[in-house]
């Protein structure tokens, strides 16, 4: 062994590298495998190629999955990063029992999400307290849930109660690893607060934001649970995501091959904006 301990570290990391290969790496390429081919339930297996893959390009179903998670994407991640920079900032103050506020304010990310979804569904129903509101004020009800045009603002909505709070403390995080004589140094100066998050405070938490960014596109794009407890897909498709597509072809209609070609394209996808996004935000700009 080395004196500096690098092979004491690789025994140690050697069982998670292990567990990763056959539980993340191994099925990933199964899946890949799988998406070229026609799997039945049965066990039978026939090579198609890429006929699932041309199949899946002509499908007018696929394509409406696409537009409804990239719409929900485009509503629910600047939504959910505004919020949690937002929640961010004011944690960062230090005040009297800052720390019992930043516990509360996680506390919906460590809520199940069909607990969530469930208790959501009750404020966005007919005679829920959100309805109520607004009846006060002579508004309503609203279909907040049975409107196309109102169900993925409503999804994006509770998406953000449930995802903000894990955001935010990455970004906490980052804003308490900016170091304050830049903040002084800028308050010295004459500089506004707008001055100072916009040409100091922005530019240090880039890493953190692109950490936070990128972890929200993956999770948009995954987005199933909250969907199939809430809406069903519904109403007529209108929240019928593509991880909820790839659910029906593969344990609805079991065409397990089918589905897999529908995954490899959502990790496609997802890949793609990854690459790009660490381009736009790489630290040589």
């Amino acid at each position: 062994m080395r004196r500096d301990g690098s092979a004491i570290a690789l025994v140690f990391v050697l069982p998670y590298v292990l567990l990763f290969l056959i539980f993340r790496i191994g099925p990933a390429i199964a899946g890949m495998l799988l998406s070229l081919t026609k799997y039945k339930i049965t066990g039978d297996i026939e090579w198609k190629g890429t006929d699932n893959f041309q199949r899946l390009f002509a499908d007018p179903l696929f394509w409406n999955a696409l537009r409804v998670t990239l719409v929900y994407t485009l509503i629910a991640v600047p939504l959910t990063v505004l919020v949690s920079l937002g929640m961010a900032q004011l944690c960062a103050r230090s005040v009297r029992g800052i720390r019992v506020y930043r516990a509360l304010y996680f506390l919906p990310v460590i809520t199940s999400l069909i607990t969530s979804g469930v208790i959501w569904q009750w404020i966005y129903s007919g005679n829920g307290p959100l309805n109520w509101l607004f009846g006060t004020i002579g508004v309503g009800p609203i279909p907040w849930l049975s409107d196309g045009s109102m169900v993925l603002p409503s999804l994006s909505l509770m998406s953000v109660w449930t995802r903000f709070g894990y955001d935010m403390l990455i970004l906490l995080a980052g804003l308490l690893a900016i170091p304050r004589e830049y903040t002084e140094a800028a308050m010295v100066d004459g500089a506004s607060a707008w001055s100072r998050f916009w040409h100091i405070t922005l530019p240090q938490l880039k890493p953190a934001l692109f950490f936070v960014v990128v972890l929200e596109i993956i999770q948009s794009f995954q987005v199933f649970d909250v969907i199939y407890v809430m809406t069903g897909g519904g109403p007529v498709r209108s929240s019928y995501s593509l991880v909820f597509f790839l659910y029906d072809q593969g344990f609805h209609y079991f065409d397990f091959g089918y589905a897999s070609a529908a995954g490899v394209i959502l990790f496609a996808i997802t890949l793609v904006i990854s690459l790009a996004q660490r381009r736009l935000f790489r630290e040589d700009k």
